[in-house]
């Protein structure tokens, strides 16, 4: 196993403070800024993105810690039943992670295609318990995530120069 040199703790140091600032940041604009600039009363998802970005760009461990934060700032952000984005952004950052270590090229294309995925699964997840619980139609509900993963994924461009800046990719 290869000793970490200094350069290797510094890079690995300043890209984990980056990262946890970009998180807070994120989840600042999620949670107090933009249910007041509601569009067409939606409010984006944008930790998801944060996750699946980094995960993409850093692998999976990394992917699989970042998910485990922005899961519970969803849970928080969204008043969501406990867990429910805390295991749905863990398990999604450590898959995408995992892809990205193992099969997919990483890069913008890739970025925004499992952001993409990542948006509509994640809107199928706040969805889902009206759909089962509640004796909701199911097409306003497919037509609202499809409407909240489009309106969420315009701001993947943004934050895309975020998650691939800290430096290059650190390993554990």
């Amino acid at each position: 196993m290869e000793r970490w040199t200094l350069q290797k703790r510094w890079i690995f140091t300043v890209s984990l403070v980056l990262h946890g600032l970009l998180l807070m940041v994120v989840y600042v604009m999620q949670s107090m800024v933009f249910p007041y600039l509601k569009f067409n009363g939606l409010v984006p998802l944008l930790l998801p993105i944060v996750s699946t970005g980094i995960a993409i760009y850093q692998g999976c461990i990394t992917g699989g810690v970042v998910g485990i934060f922005a899961g519970i700032f969803c849970d928080i952000s969204f008043n969501e039943p406990v867990g429910v984005f805390t295991v749905f952004l863990t398990m999604t950052g450590l898959l995408v992670g995992y892809l990205a270590d193992t099969v997919i090229a990483r890069g913008g294309a890739t970025y925004f295609i499992f952001c993409a995925i990542v948006l509509a699964a994640a809107a199928f997840v706040q969805v889902f318990p009206f759909l089962v619980l509640e004796d909701v139609p199911s097409a306003p509900l497919v037509y609202l995530a499809i409407r909240q993963t489009v309106y969420s994924l315009a701001y993947a461009l943004p934050i895309w120069f975020f998650v691939r800046m800290p430096g290059g990719r650190t390993q554990f």
